[in-house]
């Protein structure tokens, strides 16, 4: 049974006792908060900063690219450790993907998606026909990797249609894409998304962080 550290008064269903922010000791009100502030203040200061060290150094639980839909470890925010499925457009860890690899190997199957078990697309056309289907199904996952698809090819209008689709359905590599896009200066702020920077060139970069005026 918890009792408040200032009056004593035992919590029971009519009395609520309230946490203090060290989660060491618990009063009724704030008025006994403050009455016992001088006595638990050290105790309290010395409490918080052990738990801002340990919020602080503690390995997150997962990052904002989810976990692996098979085996539910966080996702690797390095993705050559992942591979996005057209089919699906799921991003299944490389562990699994090995994995799936090697029960095709042993049994001498045809190569299926480790998630949906969807057939291997036979070339790049069927693959981005894969995605189009993801893409009318709404899914911001295959829309955002439409848009990086199309800026590798130099298509920056298109890249922007589909990152801000993406982006309105909340994906947060869409987000992160369209504001690489605004900082290299390849889309405006305007309604014609015309370019406000410009890329330098090479000669006038010295070094990292270190640009001549011309």
């Amino acid at each position: 049974m918890m009792f408040c550290a200032s009056c004593g008064i035992a919590e029971v269903d009519e009395v609520k006792l309230k946490k203090c922010a060290c989660n060491l000791v618990r009063y009724c009100d704030a008025k006994c908060q403050k009455e016992h502030r001088s006595q638990h203040k050290q105790a309290c200061k010395k409490r918080a900063a052990e738990f801002r060290d340990k919020l602080l150094f503690k390995q997150p639980e997962s990052t904002f690219l989810g976990d692996c839909p098979i085996c539910c470890l966080p996702l690797s925010v390095d993705d050559h450790n992942s591979t996005m499925m057209s089919c699906c457009s799921k991003t299944i860890c490389d562990g699994c993907d090995y994995a799936n690899d090697m029960r095709v190997w042993r049994e001498s199957l045809k190569w299926t998606c480790p998630f949906c078990r969807h057939p291997a697309s036979r070339s790049k056309d069927e693959s981005n026909q894969n995605l189009m289907k993801r893409i009318e199904a709404n899914d911001p996952v295959a829309m955002c990797e439409m848009g990086l698809g199309l800026h590798d090819v130099g298509d920056i209008d298109g890249a922007f249609e589909y990152l801000t689709k993406a982006a309105a359905l909340g994906d947060a590599a869409a987000h992160f894409a369209l504001s690489l896009l605004y900082h290299n200066g390849e889309i405006g702020q305007d309604e014609k998304k015309e370019v406000i920077w410009r890329r330098l060139p090479l000669e006038v970069i010295l070094g990292p962080g270190t640009i001549l005026e011309s």
